[in-house]
């Protein structure tokens, strides 16, 4: 599915996939990362809610995945 390594972060789910609240929203997380000047490769739309993801690469090129299944 991935070509590269890839760490996912899955905010609103704990470990085991159960429901956490509360949590930093996906576009919550985004602003801050963009607010720090951070190039992202695919952003969540900043006007919707609920689920949603955003892509950004890591200095060696693997690819860091933000998906918000809540």
């Amino acid at each position: 599915m991935f070509e590269k390594n890839i760490l996912t972060f899955n905010p609103g789910w704990d470990e085991s996939q159960n429901k956490v609240d509360p949590f930093d929203d996906v576009r919550t997380i985004q602003k801050h990362l963009k607010d720090n000047k951070l190039k992202l490769e695919s952003e969540a739309d900043e006007n919707t809610s609920g689920p949603a993801s955003m892509v950004m690469y890591d200095p060696y090129g693997n690819t860091i995945l933000t998906d918000q299944h809540v």
